[in-house]
């Protein structure tokens, strides 16, 4: 039974990952590239192209998987580093909890201290 469980969290990881670079894509695609072409004079980089005899050699579409890998990774960097803060801060907060001290505890530490008077 774990073993099917595990499977099907990869699966749902596997769909959330693709999801996400769909949506990367999307937000490179639309607002990254756009802003870059304008910065650029208006030139969209998708297109850029060398031709050298009758092959055609689209480095467009280089920058382009360059910048969405890019963005991928600052988005995947930024997620491990903000849950690494939250165990770190989970972490500092376990160290500095006092133990709590049974009922029981407390009663014997009582009549310890009973009886040493």
């Amino acid at each position: 039974m774990c073993f099917v469980i595990i499977y099907i969290h990869a699966y749902e990881n596997i769909l959330c990952g693709a999801a996400f670079g769909k949506i990367v894509t999307s937000v490179v695609n639309d607002f990254i590239m756009p802003l870059v072409g304008i910065m650029l004079g208006g030139i969209d980089l998708t297109s850029l192209m060398v031709s050298v005899g009758d092959a055609d050699i689209t480095y467009g579409n280089l920058l382009q998987a360059m910048v969405n890998f890019t963005v991928i990774a600052l988005c995947v960097f930024l997620l491990l580093r903000a849950v690494q803060k939250l165990q770190k801060k989970k972490e500092e907060e376990e160290e500095q909890k006092e133990p709590e001290i049974s009922e029981e505890v407390k009663l014997l530490q009582e009549i310890r201290d009973a009886l040493q008077k």
